[in-house]
């Protein structure tokens, strides 16, 4: 660790003086740098086990960054030191949430949704978890669901024997009730542990799975664990009206991730699948 910190500091013109652990991370070892003028973030993982993870990671949080809605911390620079991959962020520190925090949130994470483009998908593949997720281009919601969330996922967990079912009947009741909204940006992993609070008491979001995407998917990811209030929810549809009968299709958007869960920790998250597969099948 020591050998890398000091590579990194020559690298990128850093006076290190002293470091230490943070909690948390079990993909990436995460380490605060306290530098000579600033504090920085830095996550280290194994270049070999999960390539291009933070280069995915950094082109994520600045195109969040450009929405200028939710706060974003700013990429201060990633690379690889032989088999070591890392990314440098801006410190943030955390404070207690302001009164109107919830309404921030829902209103901002609105706005950010509004941010769109012609095709779904992504320049690039990134990760959900430790997991590659695909982000090849879609002209609809239910090609881009299908083809990059849901068969995925599916495959790999049929691959390893912990699923097993027939899906063309599911596919295409799922088909017929996705509806045709545009392409969002999301930040595709947004439960109640990837948003801190800022000094000024103001949402931050951190370690997303960006994507041009289905909207209701961030929404379905942040009642899958709790967290939330309902407040939140109020708040954005305020702002971004969603489409009638949205919250009976949060199961829908909760199976992609409980399939991640189930792909990435086992047979602890089976019958959450089943049960969402049999309400649509």
């Amino acid at each position: 660790m020591e050998s890398l910190l000091r590579k990194i500091a020559e690298n990128h013109g850093l006076n290190i003086q002293s470091h230490h652990r943070l909690f948390g991370g079990d993909i990436n070892t995460v380490v605060l740098l306290e530098c000579a003028n600033e504090k920085i973030v830095a996550k280290i993982n194994s270049e070999a086990d999960y390539p291009r993870m933070f280069s995915a990671e950094r082109q994520g949080l600045e195109l969040l960054g450009q929405t200028n809605t939710l706060r974003i911390p700013k990429v201060i620079g990633h690379g690889v030191i032989e088999d070591d991959s890392f990314l440098l962020l801006e410190y943030i520190p955390s404070a207690a949430r302001k009164n109107d925090f919830w309404i921030d949130f829902g209103q901002n994470l609105a706005r950010l949704h509004k941010h769109t483009r012609d095709s779904f998908g992504l320049d690039i593949d990134n990760y959900i978890g430790s997991l590659p997720q695909p982000n090849s281009s879609a002209t609809t919601p239910t090609d881009f669901y299908i083809t990059q969330r849901l068969e995925p996922q599916f495959k790999m967990a049929q691959d390893s024997g912990k699923l097993s079912f027939e899906t063309d009947g599911f596919y295409k009741t799922v088909s017929e009730i996705i509806p045709d909204e545009p392409p969002a940006l999301i930040h595709g992993d947004l439960w109640n542990g990837n948003y801190m609070v800022d000094i000024k008491g103001e949402p931050v979001l951190i370690d997303p799975a960006v994507a041009y995407s289905i909207r209701e998917m961030d929404l379905g990811m942040m009642q899958l664990f709790g967290g939330f209030p309902e407040e939140v929810f109020s708040a954005y549809n305020e702002v971004y009206p969603l489409v009638s009968e949205w919250r009976e299709r949060t199961s829908l958007w909760q199976l992609y991730y409980l399939l991640v869960h189930l792909n990435l920790f086992g047979s602890g998250y089976l019958g959450q699948v089943k049960s969402a597969i049999a309400k649509y099948s």
